[in-house]
């Protein structure tokens, strides 16, 4: 499967996708997040969005369809992520995750303090107030994209 740029025609598919994953949905028609996914027979078997701002991004609304799961699907959504945000200029990729922290930390994420959250990522809705404070604030350093 292509991981690629969706559209606002995704949009009801997306938010579907979303809710049977239990991830918030509340935010999703904000113009700063950009959504990546496939599609098989069936629709859209896999998401995750971004959110850039400078050298920081936010890696946010990771789902894969559930029969689709353990497959390696959400990784490749996540290296898909991770490339298109350091074509950006993304230096530092930000997650926050409820139920996913060791999944993140097997694809490269660390670890890191919510007071350390840099000012655009503590400003999105998603770090403000979607996600509990409980949710494990995640970062990872992204190398230079090749040219």
């Amino acid at each position: 499967m292509t991981v690629e740029p969706l559209d606002k025609n995704d949009a009801p598919a997306i938010r579907r996708l979303l809710e049977q994953s239990g991830l918030p949905t509340a935010d999703l028609d904000q113009t700063a997040i950009r959504f990546l996914g496939c599609h098989d027979e069936e629709g859209l078997a896999g998401v995750v969005a971004l959110e850039l701002y400078g050298s920081v991004g936010l890696l946010r609304s990771l789902a894969v369809r559930s029969s689709l799961r353990g497959r390696g699907l959400g990784m490749r959504l996540v290296d898909v992520a991770e490339e298109v945000a350091a074509q950006n200029g993304v230096t530092n990729l930000y997650l926050l995750t409820t139920t996913a922290a060791d999944f993140f930390r097997a694809g490269g994420f660390s670890g890191s303090a919510r007071g350390d959250a840099p000012e655009a990522i503590r400003g999105t809705t998603e770090f403000a107030g979607l996600c509990p404070d409980s949710a494990a604030f995640m970062v990872k350093q992204l190398t230079a994209a090749k040219a």
